[in-house]
Formats: C-alpha cells, sequence, structure tokens
C-alpha cells in the first residue's frame, strides 16, 4: 500500500555498467536526507542554494566515507514531475554505486518505491489525470518515431480534453434533466425526449468516432503480430533475418531446426511489427517438433498477419496445398523464394489458392526485399493512420471504456425511443458520463488505479 506521506527513493537508470546513474527521491523528507548524505564540495550550505540547480559533491556514508562523487539535482515542490520535493543524484553508472546510494537514502528515512509510484503520484497530487500518466509508460515502451509521437501528445493532454469536453455536453443534459425533476415549481423549462435524444445521438457520434480510430492506434501502439509460415527449410528464419537486417535466426540446412518460435519488431514506415518466425508445419515423428508445430498452428490462428514462404525453385506439393489452405482469406501476403532460379510455382495458382497477394523473392541474392516490406505496409496501413491526430486512442482499456459508455448512449436512446421517462433515461447517460471519468481518472477506484501503476517500472 502506497503512503503519500512517505519520502520514497529509486534507481531510475538501468543498473548496470553505464556512464551515469541515476537515484531519485521524492517527498517531504527528501532534502533532510540529502543533506544526511551529501558533503558539498564548495562547503556551502545545500539550503543557501536556489531551486532547479545542480550542485557537485559526494555522497557519504554513515561514517563519512565518500562512497561516489555526484551531482545533486534540488528541485522544490510544488513545480515538479510530482508536485513534492524531489531530489535527483546523479553518479557513476556501475551497479555498486547507486546500489549503495539507494542503500543510504533507505538508511537516512525513505523506503523503496513501488513500481510506477512517482508518476502516480503525480496523478494523486493533480500534475497529470490517468491518460496523461498511462502515456507515461507508452512512451518509454514506444517502438517507431510514429508511436512515440502518438504517445507525447496524449501526455500533452490532448486526448484528456477531447473526453473532458464530451463529458461537460452529457453534464449539461443531465443538468437539464435533474433541475427539472428537483425544481418543478420554478417552471424550469424541462427537455423534451426529442432534444434529449438529438443531443445524445451528436455526443455518441463523437465517443464512436473516437472508438473507430482504435484499430489504427493499437496498431501504432502494439505493432501487428505477423507470423512467417511455411515448410521446413524453406527460408523463414532467413527470411526473418533479411527482414531484420542482422542475423538474429540460426539458419542451417538441415530440416526441422527452428523448434520454437523467435520474435522480434521491425518498423516499417512507422508501423511496428512484432515478426514472429515459427517451425515449420509437416508431419513428423520426433516430439519436440511436434510440440514446435502444434504452437505454429496455434500463433497462425492468433496473427494479425501472416507471410507464407513458398520455394519458387521446387514447386508446390502437397504440404504447401495444406499451408495454402491454412491461410486462404487471411490477412496475408505469400512470398516465392528464390526468384534467382528457374520457377517453377505459378503466381497465378497461388492466388487462387490463397486469395493472397504474391510476391517475388531472392532471399539469398537479396532481390525483392524492399519491395516485401512495400507490400506488407500497403497491406496493414489504412489511408487514415495519422499519428498526427490527437484523439487517436490506443490504449485497451481507454477502448472498452470507450464502447461501454456508448453502449449506454444506445440504451438511453432506446429507452427514449420506448418512450420511457427521464428520470430513466438519464440513469444511462449518467453510466456513460461515468465510464468515461474512469477513462481520465475523474470516477475510478483504488484498486484499478493501483493496477494501472503496477505496470510500470521502478523509478518512474
Amino acid at each position: 500500500m502506497n503512503y503519500l506521506e512517505d519520502t520514497i527513493a529509486a534507481i531510475s537508470t538501468p543498473v548496470g555498467f553505464s556512464g551515469i546513474g541515476m537515484v531519485r527521491m521524492t517527498g517531504d523528507r527528501s532534502v533532510e536526507i540529502i543533506k544526511k548524505m551529501f558533503r558539498i564540495k564548495s562547503g556551502k550550505n545545500f539550503d543557501s542554494y536556489e531551486n532547479r540547480k545542480i550542485i557537485y559533491g559526494h555522497i557519504v556514508d554513515s561514517e563519512g566515507n565518500i562512497v561516489d562523487e555526484v551531482l545533486v539535482s534540488k528541485m522544490l515542490g510544488p513545480n515538479t514531475y510530482t508536485r513534492e520535493d524531489v531530489i535527483e543524484i546523479s553518479c557513476h553508472g556501475g551497479i555498486i554505486p547507486v546500489k549503495k546510494i539507494l542503500e543510504l537514502t533507505m538508511i537516512n528515512g525513505a523506503r523503496i518505491a513501488e513500481p510506477g509510484e512517482f508518476t502516480k503520484r503525480a496523478f494523486l497530487n493533480g500534475r497529470l489525470d490517468l491518460t496523461q500518466a498511462e502515456a507515461v509508460i507508452d512512451i518509454i515502451n514506444s517502438k517507431t518515431d510514429r508511436s512515440l509521437q502518438m504517445s507525447v501528445k496524449q501526455l500533452e493532454g490532448r486526448l484528456s480534453k477531447k473526453i473532458s469536453e464530451i463529458r461537460d455536453n452529457l453534464l449539461e443534459i443531465l443538468a437539464h434533466i435533474e433541475a427539472g425533476i428537483d425544481y418543478p415549481e420554478y417552471d424550469i423549462e424541462e427537455m423534451s425526449h426529442e432534444l434529449i435524444s438529438k443531443n445524445t445521438k451528436i455526443i455518441k457520434n463523437k465517443i464512436d468516432m473516437l472508438i473507430e480510430t482504435s484499430e489504427n492506434g493499437r496498431i501504432i501502439r502494439e505493432g501487428i503480430k505477423t507470423a512467417i509460415i511455411g515448410k521446413p527449410n524453406v527460408g523463414k528464419s532467413s527470411l526473418l533475418n533479411a527482414l531484420l537486417g542482422e542475423e538474429r535466426a540460426i539458419v542451417t540446412e538441415i530440416e526441422g531446426t527452428t523448434r520454437d518460435t523467435i520474435e522480434e519488431f521491425i518498423n516499417i514506415k512507422g508501423i511496428p511489427l512484432k515478426i514472429i518466425d515459427t517451425a515449420g508445419i509437416r508431419e513428423t515423428e520426433n516430439l519436440i517438433e511436434k510440440i514446435g508445430i502444434t504452437k505454429t498452428k496455434e500463433i497462425l490462428s492468433q496473427s494479425d498477419f501472416i507471410l507464407l514462404l513458398l520455394d519458387g525453385e521446387k514447386g508446390i506439393d502437397e504440404e504447401d496445398i495444406e499451408l495454402l489452405r491454412l491461410v486462404k482469406d487471411k490477412k496475408g501476403l505469400v512470398a516465392i523464394n528464390k526468384i534467382d532460379k528457374e520457377q517453377k510455382i505459378s503466381k497465378k495458382e497461388v492466388i487462387e489458392k490463397s486469395h493472397m497477394d504474391v510476391v517475388e523473392i531472392s532471399i539469398l541474392k537479396e532481390l525483392g526485399i524492399e519491395n516485401l516490406k512495400r507490400m506488407i505496409y500497403d497491406s496493414i496501413s489504412n489511408s487514415s493512420i495519422d499519428s498526427d491526430a490527437y484523439e487517436m486512442v490506443s490504449n485497451i482499456r481507454h477502448i472498452n471504456l470507450l464502447k461501454e459508455s456508448s453502449l449506454a448512449l444506445k440504451d438511453g436512446l432506446e429507452g427514449i425511443k420506448a418512450g420511457l421517462p427521464v428520470e430513466m433515461i438519464s440513469v444511462d447517460i449518467k453510466n456513460s458520463w461515468d465510464k468515461l471519468g474512469k477513462i481520465i481518472g475523474e470516477t475510478i477506484t483504488e484498486d484499478i488505479v493501483d493496477e494501472i501503476f503496477s505496470k510500470f517500472c521502478i523509478g518512474k
């Protein structure tokens, strides 16, 4: 359980061998704690330094022994990330220095921060709303420039503003309904069913437009789950390496080399693809290989996009026909490998059997790889994908709440059609308003907040 009155500390940089490491503290006792363990080189008093200054000196232990040479950033609340006093200690990046400094903050009165607790405090102290706080972890996890841009816009509060505007619209409807119910003696003009229906439809349309952006938002944020499938030794691992531009997968002439899946991300024009190199599908008596093939079929059913690789030099056999049957009508491409050799595969036949577009490549000669990337992008992208659209929704929690909010308004509109009293209709409108409030953190329970921030790294 988190306590806002505690002063917390954590290592905010990856622990390991690096040029710089950082230990961060926030809370009312941050200044008191740093003064116990920091000796300023100039001999001046810590309090004499102005706010937002970087101070040079040494961290020392309880016996006065120097632990490390450091720079300390002094940032007093409320104009800080957490709206509390924040102290950042920049030291050498070895494993021992940062750990020793963190231990000293504990000895002198801080406690170790929980995952995401710095950002959670920023939320609880009103500096960020919940969508902005969630954008922080999205920025950290960004896989492309486009996903970074989308997350930065969310951190700026653009999605929050859109949600807040819609909630204000709903609140206006509720206020008119409630006023007419609570104060009938004042002859307040009641909103008619017709006017409530008209305004509710406008608001529902705004919510539905946000929901429509969610698929593109999810693509930009999470990437496309793309499975490379084909017979054993057709060149799937070589294709993965070619797309990555590096030797990631083991490549041999022995069939069944890939017995487990290999996952990597590649960036195609700003869209991340989660490429999965699967085990070849074929009849086998090898138990381990059978497990790999079973897993491949599971991945095939769960993938957003399929890359089926065929050997153009060998032609199509019964195993290839079975693969073409498995991918029929799925979203994907068929790549015919070894176009530098004499071809024994008809593109027309492949298209007829798979209902997919076909691209010809030579992995060995590096022919057609860029064309393959272009065709992948054309197949998965949509002209409406635009990370500049500030209202683009990508977070699954936001998407589900938007859908629930829209459904509540749908129920309200059906109630209006059925001629239900406005008191009953207002329940649905209030429910929609409440769901939107959960997105930005206005109407959300403590356990949900804890769950969201538990996904953050410690020190952020």
